[in-house]
């Protein structure tokens, strides 16, 4: 009987459905996005693919549901404890400004207001010992305003407790017994590490994001269980593994992503299969464009990053949005074009989607220069309305002074400038030469940009992946069961030695080994991966370097080499020093091994042809049907292929083959 692995990432327009059966191809699906219940949206794509649901043997989601929270500021009042003396920290943050000649800077809008900063006498000191006891009675006002101003979520974050945590777990206790339907969040469970603000921060943003996601998480559990899947929910992680939704649920903070990393996973894995050690990965759907790297075959993570300048720490592959989409909206100001970052999202959308929308996007020009065709979506399912996309087109180009066809041009041009721009930030201003990537573009919109992106940067390669429009939903089937573990480890390299730093090892492969086989791992399928935060004595800032099995002198060699990659620079005769140990425990899943789809010979690839406007100037130009391309197809521009996830556009002056894997494969000709 056949089985089936299932993926569903939510999008701001799609939501995106891939399914892996046990013994045949892999086939993709899209719905419109519900806003209203995101659920409904995943529950009715999987339906319209998988008859049976009893008969789904893994599915792993990615939401963007706590994110959304974030963003609009539609989380949880959350309530922080903090300790006595020391609940200014968070609302002081720090003090450096990234934009030092800004005149117009204020610092970032706390999520937490001084208000809703309470204290509470109890201390521990830097190696654990008791300074102060817990005060139980300075709990009783803070229960008493919890239960009067209805607050729903309560984070606690202690001086040391990243080292030495007693004091947070038995104020949880406290607060547990007297307020049992309440949000909790540890900071020591968030971000078991040193710096107080950045960890209260990443406690608050969990407590913040926590009863939105757990609603969620509990509502689509229980929706699938009254369907009949019995397959355990797993939810992708912005580390770029996955946990069960029981886990998620914990710390929802570490999903904050989990919908754009499905991309670079994918990545990772096309850069094995089409022996690319490096790609530039591009991801632009109908409200946002993600970028992301893929270097020398991995994915480039981060240890912290910011969300609208208030930090976080934990594992996170490095990821870049800007607000730029097939659904982006063209506006005039101060008689400029603009495009983005709003978007008219999934309802009502584009003007050509017929459901309202009145103001002209990135799709609208797509279809009235012929991009685009009436039944270019979803295998011809929805179809685009060219009368409403030309009349939103034409009630702007006249203030814009171009006639229409120039104006969608322009709306195109603005939104492909700003994404070039966003793409010089994560290769250029960290020392990249974009050139030595291969640019792969997926999304809905990805393929048809992609092109034109590479060419603002001198890329030589694009490559759209086989299911472009799904691909981040692809990439979530690809990847295994992670958690991250840390432990502080403040030592001068010259001071340790190679069998102090097992013994943590040890600890933490004894903690990360219970918590995965708590999800139904076992024993001889986890895998460990360990790594060290270092630096030079005397800096702040640390580079986070792998741990083999060799020795210290192996290990400083590495720190050396990864700094001198970073910063142009090493001294390998400067003192260094450990600051965290780090663990990455996995879990290896079963995936299924998958035959491709075939295509016969007496197929015809070209399904018809339109003018389309390249340059102001219009081209007759063949559209393809991507399913029919055999093996040994090479076309040059301009050409249209269409699929049922996405179009990709290949402009004049460009030639396109397919690879072993079906992938395409575009490169500018010379000219």
């Amino acid at each position: 009987m056949t089985k089936y692995r299932v993926s569903a990432d939510i999008g701001g327009t799609f939501t995106d459905i891939v399914i892996e059966p046990s013994d045949g191809p892999v086939f993709v699906g899209k719905v419109a996005t519900t806003p209203e219940n995101p659920a409904g949206g995943v529950i009715n794509g999987i339906k319209d693919l998988v008859s049976d649901l009893a008969d789904v043997s893994f599915f792993v989601h990615g939401t963007t549901v706590g994110l959304n929270a974030f963003l609009e500021r539609r989380g949880e009042r959350v309530l922080l404890i903090a300790t006595a003396g020391l609940g200014d920290s968070y609302t002081i943050a720090r003090g450096n400004r990234h934009t030092l000649y800004d005149l117009s800077y204020s610092k970032p809008e706390q999520l937490v207001p001084r208000r809703d900063v309470h204290e509470v006498r109890g201390r521990l000191a830097w190696d654990g010992r008791e300074l102060e006891p817990l005060n139980r009675g300075d709990f009783e006002p803070i229960i008493k305003k919890v239960r009067d101003e209805g607050i729903n979520a309560v984070a606690i974050c202690f001086v040391h407790a990243y080292a030495h945590s007693a004091h947070e777990i038995a104020a949880r206790r406290i607060l547990a017994e007297a307020l049992p339907d309440v949000s909790i969040s540890l900071s020591h469970e968030v971000a078991r590490e040193w710096r107080e603000y950045e960890r209260a921060s990443s406690a608050v943003m969990n407590a913040y994001v926590a009863p939105v996601v757990q609603r969620y998480l509990g509502s689509l559990q229980d929706q699938l269980r009254d369907l009949d899947m019995g397959a355990t929910v797993h939810i992708m992680q912005s580390s770029g593994g996955v946990s069960t939704a029981d886990s998620a649920q914990k710390n929802p903070v570490f999903t904050l992503l989990s919908g754009p990393v499905g991309g670079t996973i994918a990545g990772t894995a096309l850069a094995a299969n089409s022996k690319r050690k490096n790609l530039l990965c591009v991801d632009m759907g109908g409200t946002s464009f993600d970028l992301s790297l893929v270097i020398d075959g991995k994915a480039n993570a981060t240890l912290e990053t910011e969300l609208e300048g208030l930090p976080l720490l934990m594992s996170i592959v490095d990821i870049q949005t800007i607000g730029q989409g097939g659904g982006s909206i063209a506006w005039m100001q101060n008689g400029a074009v603009r495009v983005g970052p709003h978007s008219a999202g999934s309802i009502p959308g584009p003007a050509c989607y017929g459901r309202g929308g009145t103001a002209p996007t990135v799709t609208d020009a797509n279809l009235f220069l012929g991009r685009l065709g009436a039944k270019s979506l979803l295998g011809g399912d929805m179809s685009l309305d060219m009368a409403a996309a030309t009349a939103a087109i034409e009630s702007l180009a006249p203030q814009a002074g171009l006639d229409s066809a120039a104006f969608a041009e322009g709306i195109l041009a603005i939104s492909n400038a700003a994404m070039a721009d966003a793409m010089r930030t994560i290769t250029v201003s960290q020392g990249l030469d974009p050139r030595e990537f291969t640019l792969v573009a997926f999304g809905g919109a990805g393929p048809m940009a992609a092109a034109f992106l590479a060419d603002e940067l001198d890329i030589r390669e694009v490559l759209v992946p086989k299911f472009p429009g799904t691909f981040s939903a692809w990439g979530m089937l690809q990847t295994d069961l992670r958690h991250d573990f840390t432990r502080s480890f403040f030592q001068p390299a010259s001071a340790v030695g190679m069998a102090d730093m097992n013994a943590v090892y040890d600890e933490l492969e004894a903690e990360g080994r219970a918590t995965i086989m708590a999800e139904g791992i076992a024993d001889a399928d986890i895998s460990f991966l360990r790594s060290a935060d270092m630096r030079y004595l005397g800096q702040e800032y640390t580079i986070n370097v792998p741990v083999g099995t060799g020795d210290m002198r192996s290990i400083a060699a590495e720190f050396h080499a990864a700094h001198d990659r970073r910063y142009g620079h090493s001294s390998p005769n400067a003192p260094i020093e450990f600051v965290n140990l780090r663990l990455a425990v996995f879990g290896a899943l079963q995936k299924y091994t998958n035959a491709s789809a075939t295509v016969s010979g007496n197929q015809r690839p070209v399904i018809g042809e339109r003018c389309i406007v390249f340059d102001g100037k219009e081209h007759t130009t063949p559209i393809v049907a991507r399913d029919c391309l055999g093996a040994d197809y090479a076309e040059s521009g301009p050409l249209i292929i269409e699929e049922q996830s996405a179009t990709t556009v290949v402009p004049p002056n460009w030639r396109v083959v397919l690879d072993e894997q079906g992938s395409i494969i575009m490169r500018q000709e010379k000219r």
